[in-house]
């Protein structure tokens, strides 16, 4: 009962801060959080399951990869291109995975691996919104300044790379952060959970920061990808 009461109360203090600031209204925050519990409770019904099949793990890993590629396209109102960026999200996680299953960090189970390439996804799934969203609104912003570089004879991706690199790199400044505030401001999740786990705290703390490093190759990746698929016109924002 406990439980459900603060939940309630995080909840509706989340909708009611950003209601009164006038930020947003409160159903995005009302939905977040019903489909965040529905979405728990299925996880932990499923779970089992997944963790004991190694096809059904990477089954659930594709489908992370699909509803944050989903995720990522909505948020920033690419429509059907949205598709695309997909690739921004795979970029460096897979690779990322595979080192970490190729050295032994992480072993080859369910119970390793949904968690791992969960932090992988959803973070290269921050990044590739952050980026794509800044990206667009920069080339809509300075459509004057891309006009001109294109008169004077820069191509078209050329012209897109140069104006929006900069504010598309923002999209790492959170992986940065927390990465050198790491112990100091944040105690990461990969962390907590391996110390209630019952591991040694050095071993807690050297995969942390496997995990944080990994995110910031991940995200990096993400980033340069979206530039590139800006850069070729492949993500564009929906015409409404």
């Amino acid at each position: 009962m406990r439980l459900v009461v603060v939940c309630v109360v995080f909840t509706l203090a989340a909708a009611g801060i950003g209601w009164a600031g006038g930020l947003f209204g409160p159903a995005p925050v009302l939905r977040a959080a019903v489909r965040a519990a529905l979405q728990l409770a299925v996880v932990s019904v499923v779970i089992t399951a997944v963790l004991a099949a190694l096809p059904l793990t990477a089954a659930f890993l594709a489908l992370m990869a699909a509803v944050a590629t989903g995720t990522s396209a909505a948020r920033s109102k690419t429509g059907r291109r949205g598709i695309w960026v997909g690739l921004a999200i795979l970029a460096g996680t897979v690779p990322a995975l595979a080192l970490m299953l190729l050295t032994g960090l992480v072993p080859p189970t369910g119970l390793a691996l949904v968690p791992t390439g969960g932090i992988l996804v959803g973070g290269a799934m921050t990044a590739t919104t952050l980026a794509t969203r800044r990206a667009l609104d920069t080339l809509h912003d300075r459509h004057g300044e891309f006009e001109a570089a294109l008169a004077l004879g820069f191509t078209e991706p050329v012209a897109v790379r140069e104006l929006v690199r900069p504010t598309a790199a923002d999209a790492l400044l959170p992986a940065l952060d927390q990465t050198r505030t790491v112990g100091i401001v944040t105690l990461p999740g990969a962390f907590v959970g391996m110390l209630l786990g019952g591991a040694p705290v050095w071993q807690a703390g050297a995969l942390q920061l496997v995990v944080l490093l990994a995110l910031l190759a991940v995200e990096a990746a993400a980033i340069v990808v979206v530039v590139e698929l800006v850069a070729r016109g492949l993500v564009r924002r929906a015409r409404v």
